[in-house]
């Protein structure tokens, strides 16, 4: 019998190791939703137990994603077939978003081609003063598409190994998305409806709701990039860190452009 001192892989898939991660996120994740249930129903300490679920899942998601590029990078266990799943992965993600914002336009549209007689039969509904859409809806239009040209453009430049040009792109498309979180932001403070007025609040604040917080973890998803660019973690060939960033960019944009046309301009005039 022959003992070898080291294992030689003899394929190009990855094999992860053994990991605690995954049960105690599942079980932090159990204690968050547990804990804003108890929160919501007014029980005391629910929303201290949130922020301690809260709190445990995000550790738990730096820890795992830290993992994750230490083997795409250090370990090097990201190979082409590796990373090509990763991609399917990506685009099967991204398509349950369609399916979850698709859930949200068939709620608008649903109540908005037909409104029924408690909201006055007519859309928008009775005492529901809208946005203008041609106001700050329509400059975070502007916003979000020029941050899905500056991307683009650092995309392109990392994959033409200008590293320079690509740090300038992605800080402009973080800086950007800032600008739209900001705005709108402003917007839902001079809101004059709320998510309790009716058919129209509710689907408004779900759709742009949930809207910005993918922006949000977008936003989060490139600085991250932007630190491991900066950091020298990305090469002309291997780079899908970033790729997986962008497709969510602009699947975040087109996104917004459903929204705005649907929501601000169409069901809002």
């Amino acid at each position: 019998m022959f003992f070898f001192s080291h294992y030689t892989q003899r394929h190009a898939f990855h094999l992860v190791d053994p990991s605690v991660l995954p049960f105690i996120t599942s079980i932090c994740a159990l204690v968050l939703t547990l804990s804003s249930v108890l929160y919501f129903h007014g029980y005391s300490g629910g929303l201290e137990a949130t922020f301690f679920g809260l709190f445990g899942v995000w550790t738990c998601m730096f820890l795992w994603w830290r993992d994750i590029v230490r083997e795409s990078t250090l370990e090097g266990h990201h190979t082409n077939i590796v990373q090509l799943g990763l991609r399917y992965g990506m685009i099967l993600f991204i398509v349950s978003e369609v399916m979850f914002f698709f859930a949200f336009f068939w709620a608008f549209f649903a109540a908005a081609l037909a409104p029924v007689i408690e909201i006055g039969s007519i859309w928008p509904p009775k005492g529901i003063d809208v946005f203008n859409p041609i106001e700050i809806p329509l400059l975070n239009t502007l916003i979000l598409l020029c941050s899905g040209a500056t991307v683009t453009y650092a995309h392109h430049a990392i994959t033409c190994g200008n590293k320079a040009e690509a740090v300038f792109g992605l800080i402009l498309t973080v800086v950007l998305a800032t600008i739209f979180t900001g705005f709108q932001a402003f917007e839902y403070i001079s809101a004059s409806f709320t998510i309790s007025d009716g058919i129209y609040g509710s689907t408004f604040y779900m759709a742009t709701g949930f809207h910005g917080f993918h922006v949000l973890i977008g936003t989060i998803f490139l600085t991250v990039c932007l630190i491991r660019l900066a950091r020298d973690h990305y090469t002309i060939q291997h780079h899908f860190g970033f790729e997986a960033a962008a497709f969510y960019w602009h699947f975040v944009d087109v996104v917004w452009l459903f929204l705005y046309v649907a929501v601000y301009f169409w069901g809002g005039v």
